[in-house]
């Protein structure tokens, strides 16, 4: 009896890419301090990402306590 194929692995190509995206994010903040989102994303070279990569990566680095957002709206690494 053949042995059955191998379970997908459950971390993709993508999953990978989301951490290194979030890592870029807590990085660029931690360099430059409280940025707004439009700042961010320029200084991280979002534009240049994968079309909608950097909204979902902001959402879990926040989701995840790496950064929070200040009363007046800054983003800043935790």
């Amino acid at each position: 009896m053949p042995m059955p194929p191998p379970k997908p692995a459950t971390e993709g190509r993508r999953d990978r890419q989301v951490f290194h995206e979030m890592g870029q994010i807590v990085r660029a903040l931690e360099a430059l301090g409280p940025s707004q989102i439009e700042d961010l994303f320029r200084a991280v070279g979002a534009a240049y990402w994968e079309q909608d990569r950097f909204e979902p990566a902001l959402a879990l680095a926040v989701a995840d306590g790496l950064v929070y957002t200040r009363d007046d709206g800054a983003l800043v690494a935790s």
